[in-house]
């Protein structure tokens, strides 16, 4: 499906997928939140703006703020002053045309010597 010009120029090359599954929740409301980096939202307000579920929202917005890409004071959220959206979402972006390519990894695959315990 083609995209208006001022679309390619303005949008960051992570969110320029052609066919794709469309950006992740998380995409979704840290692109809402770096646009509007002048305003704090509620959870509502911020899935009124980018249509995710109810019930994820709020699971989306810790997960930002575990990055250091969002930061609340008691009920609003805002994006975080120094956070690298693009280097976010390129991240991302990458991530997950690698594990299109190549499958989901498996840590047990990746060989000796690798353990995901904490008993050391």
């Amino acid at each position: 499906m083609p995209i208006d010009v001022e679309e390619f120029e303005e949008s960051p090359e992570a969110e320029l997928r052609a066919g794709g599954n469309g950006p992740t929740n998380g995409e979704r409301v840290l692109a809402f939140l770096a646009a509007h980096d002048d305003q704090a939202f509620t959870p509502k307000e911020i899935r009124g703006a980018t249509d995710v579920a109810r019930g994820s929202v709020g699971v989306v917005l810790s997960r930002l703020e575990d990055r250091g890409l969002v930061r609340h004071r008691g009920e609003y959220w805002a994006i975080a002053p120094d956070a690298d959206i693009d280097a976010a979402l390129t991240s991302v972006h990458v991530a997950r045309a690698a594990s299109d390519r190549f499958g989901a990894e498996d840590p047990a695959e990746w060989g000796p010597g690798v353990d995901d315990s904490e008993d050391e």
